[in-house]
């Protein structure tokens, strides 16, 4: 879900730790950048030997989010996506490269997962953004009639026409759950492209890096914790030419009826995760990272890092709170990441 609305970052903030380093004049310098995209707050941090080098690039690869934004957001009714959608129930369309790419990867995911991850789930998000709202549960005839609509099988996409058709009449999308990450990711290219080879995009929780800072083996990042934990317990991850997001709900949820549902919306029920759980996924770009946490999240632990470990370059870190206490689980690849042991 993405676009004119505030959204809380959860999940993974980025640390850059300054002391211990000796500044040498020919020594590229750290610049930040922040605009506001996609609902959110994107950062860009890139290290240029010049101030008008790092506003170039950083304004060439704001604008190639903001083009994105256009592209994908529901919100808008003259986007590419809602106009594709108002054909729903019609003949194939012809659609932009940007907007294909999203929902072809959105497709082999929904595949893989088995049909946790869906784009097709928009007419149940539109009923639960209301019920957020009025913290009250969707009509059940409504919430039926949505999930009636609901089923990428109904996405047919053409890669050599590059055309795509929605099946069912009343089909809506919503590619919020990859977005992000994806926009993340093709700022990184415009970047690469402006000269800057040491960059980091972060949009909410979902962030991209290119090569290291100066003097450094990656980029710290700080793993958000579903609760609070002990001084010196949090997670950190040194990253370069990779991404991570995470899903979960720290901060977006609804309690009605004394449950807790969360805002990650499993598309079989049309129903909010009752436990609460967050997924933190490495991945090798940013629409893989951005999808994978969700459709992970949605899976469970079991199913969910079975998912990211058959990802080439993957790795996953899956907390629930459960009657016991704080599950912690890690994949396989986690630890050449966090540089800790797996933990049970």
């Amino acid at each position: 879900m993405i676009g004119r609305r505030a959204v809380a970052a959860i999940g993974v903030v980025f640390v850059l730790a300054t002391s211990g380093r000796v500044s040498l004049g020919a020594e590229p310098r750290r610049f930040e950048f922040t605009e506001p995209h996609m609902g959110t707050a994107f950062t860009i941090v890139l290290y240029t030997g010049d101030e008008a080098t790092a506003r170039r690039a950083s304004g060439a690869a704001f604008g190639r989010i903001a083009d994105l934004d256009r592209t994908l957001t529901d919100y808008d009714p003259e986007s590419e996506l809602m106009r594709l959608s108002e054909k729903a129930g019609g003949s194939p369309v012809e659609v932009g490269p940007d907007l294909y790419e999203v929902l072809a990867r959105s497709k082999t995911l929904w595949e893989r997962s088995e049909g946790a991850f869906d784009v097709s789930i928009a007419p149940v998000v539109r009923l639960w953004r209301r019920a957020r709202r009025e913290k009250k549960l969707p009509d059940p005839d409504l919430l039926a009639r949505a999930r009636s609509l609901v089923g990428s099988d109904a996405i047919r996409l053409d890669p050599e026409r590059r055309t795509v058709q929605l099946l069912r009449p009343g089909m809506k999308l919503d590619v919020g759950g990859i977005a992000k990450g994806y926009a993340s990711e093709e700022a990184i290219k415009v970047l690469k492209r402006q000269g800057v080879k040491s960059a980091l995009v972060a949009g909410s929780g979902d962030i991209v890096v290119s090569d290291p800072p100066p003097g450094r083996a990656g980029w710290t990042i700080a793993v958000a914790p579903l609760r609070p934990e002990p001084a010196g317990e949090g997670r950190t991850i040194l990253l370069k030419n990779a991404a991570v997001s995470t899903s979960g709900d720290a901060e977006q949820f609804v309690e009605i009826d004394g449950v807790r549902y969360s805002h990650v919306l499993d598309p079989k029920t049309g129903l909010g995760l009752t436990e609460r759980r967050s997924v933190t996924v490495i991945a090798p770009d940013g629409a893989t990272a951005d999808g994978l946490d969700t459709a992970a999240c949605i899976l469970g632990p079991d199913r969910g890092l079975a998912l990211i470990e058959s990802t080439p370059g993957a790795a996953g870190l899956f907390v629930r709170i459960t009657p016991d206490g704080q599950e912690v689980r890690e994949s396989k690849g986690w630890l050449a990441f966090s540089g800790r042991s797996a933990r049970p």
